[in-house]
């Protein structure tokens, strides 16, 4: 088989690849790590009687991130709830086809939070199913279970998903009206302001790595929040994370914080912040506005 043919075979599916490890992982140069294993096996493998070559790396693919999802689980010790995947970080005015690509099915924030509470094996079945379309027993394969046991994976995983992160209203420029608000209320001080845009159910996740990491709910305890770490000196630059309304908040020039807001209905019921400087310092940021 020519070398080249199968380079350019490969790179027609990279983009689909990339999106199903980022989507498994929530982290960027995992996802890249993953891919680029796929390719590994690929350029190893005898795929002459491979009729659907799409299928086939998806499953290479898959099982090198259930591997790595096993690992991880293995490594950590701390709990999960408050872990921030890598936010793509676009702007509202610009598009990129690369994260366009990864952001094709429209993966939330607040959704990659969730599948980090997940087993492996559900967070494989329901990415693979429900943002993929691939049929149960392509999956129980991979797993190593029965049809109905993968299915049953998936609908645990789905569960958890609606109860925990809401679809954000479609109309960015209401997401957009709604954070602003937020920032200026917290600003000014505003507690009453504040809980008001707040859900009922809402809640914060804020991860700034090794010095910790929580969670809050409720208006009040977020408005609190919001109050105590609002910072006047700091720049807010309005931002699309994850397709949805967000920011990079800069101090002295240097990005310090990304926040991706969830926006249901006309108030904000997900607000999911990282603060780890080392690893927003890594995110290939667009250029920023004021």
């Amino acid at each position: 088989m020519n070398d080249e043919w199968l380079v350019d075979r490969f790179e027609e599916h990279r983009a689909h690849l990339r999106g199903v490890a980022y989507r498994m992982l929530g982290s960027l140069s995992e996802a890249d790590d993953a891919v680029q294993e796929t390719w590994a096996r690929l350029s190893r493998a005898d795929t002459s009687d491979v009729e659907n070559l799409r299928g086939w790396l998806t499953t290479v693919t898959s099982r090198v991130c259930l591997n790595a999802l096993r690992s991880r689980r293995t490594r950590r010790e701390e709990p999960l709830d408050a872990h921030i995947p890598d936010p793509i970080v676009t702007r509202p005015d610009r598009t990129d086809p690369e994260h366009e690509a990864l952001l094709a099915d429209s993966v939330s924030l607040a959704l990659l939070v969730v599948l980090e509470t997940l087993s492996p094996a559900e967070r494989l079945a329901f990415v693979l199913h429900d943002l993929f379309a691939v049929p149960f027993d392509e999956i129980a394969a991979i797993v190593d279970k029965s049809t109905e046991a993968t299915r049953q994976l998936a609908s645990r995983a789905r569960r958890r998903v609606q109860g925990a992160a809401p679809t954000p209203d479609a109309d960015q420029t209401r997401q957009r009206q709604v954070v602003d608000a937020f920032f200026a209320a917290a600003r000014q001080g505003d507690f009453e302001a504040l809980v008001t845009l707040l859900d009922p159910d809402i809640v914060l996740r804020t991860d700034i790595g090794a010095a910790g990491r929580w969670v809050v709910q409720g208006p009040e305890s977020v408005a609190g929040q919001a109050l105590r770490f609002a910072d006047p000196t700091a720049t807010l630059h309005p931002v699309l994370v994850n397709g949805a309304a967000g920011v990079v908040i800069t101090a002295e020039g240097r990005p310090i914080t990304v926040m991706g807001f969830t926006v249901v209905d006309g108030t904000i019921v997900a607000i999911d912040a990282l603060g780890d400087r080392e690893r927003v310092g890594s995110l290939a940021l667009p250029e920023l506005d004021g």
